[in-house]
């Protein structure tokens, strides 16, 4: 019970809360780390580090939005209003991330893009978690959800899930070393996963026994 009515005093601390300050917040890292590019304050290879750390903050922020519905159940404390916030800054990561691989890494040199795709499959992971982002971004404002319904906007969405296991999977294969931040990373998003598969399987279940009920 003290837990629960902690979880409510923060819940309305958080209702009163505006959501536009969080977006400001989620790019300072963003200007930090191009900041310290252009200085050439990133040591030896500035444009892989700078691709790194953006890349790891669209997996940190996926994994955020993720987290919302376990934390709530878990702990009551619903941040589900900033969930659609985690989401969109983990695409603008994840498009700064492909830009400056593409742009300042590859230097657009396509045949040699086009030979990475074939030499480092865990490209492709990351390209293809890229895709599923695309129409989640598209369509996370209010009018999308009236226009595709609320069943089918849900059901299109569900592809966060599918997007952050491909992203934790392009983390781990891309460093070759198999250091901990990445396994830590994919043991993070598989609990996560695992937990919105148990849930379906509840819902599943309860739904089935109210129809025998019935």
């Amino acid at each position: 019970m003290p837990v629960m009515q902690g979880a409510g005093a923060i819940n309305q601390a958080l209702r009163r809360l505006p959501t536009w300050p969080g977006y400001l917040v989620g790019l300072v890292p963003a200007a930090y780390w191009i900041t310290l590019a252009f200085q050439n304050r990133l040591g030896a290879d500035p444009v892989r580090t700078l691709e790194h750390e953006l890349g790891i903050i669209a997996l940190q922020f996926l994994v955020a939005a993720l987290a919302v519905t376990p934390l709530r159940e878990l702990t009551g404390v619903s941040f589900l209003r900033f969930r659609r916030m985690f989401g969109l800054l983990a695409f603008a990561y994840a498009i700064l991330h492909f830009t400056t691989w593409l742009v300042l890494d590859r230097q657009l040199d396509w045949p040699r893009i086009l030979a990475d795709l074939v030499k480092r499959p865990y490209i492709i992971l990351g390209m293809t978690a890229l895709l599923m982002l695309i129409p989640l971004a598209a369509t996370s404002f209010d009018r999308a959800v009236r226009w595709l319904g609320g069943a089918r906007w849900r059901r299109l969405h569900r592809l966060a899930y599918p997007a952050t296991a491909l992203a934790a999977v392009h983390f781990v294969w891309l460093v070759k070393t198999w250091p901990l931040e990445p396994l830590l990373y994919a043991a993070v998003v598989a609990l996560l996963l695992a937990w919105r598969v148990r849930g379906a399987v509840f819902s599943r279940r309860r739904r089935i026994r109210g129809q025998r009920a019935a």
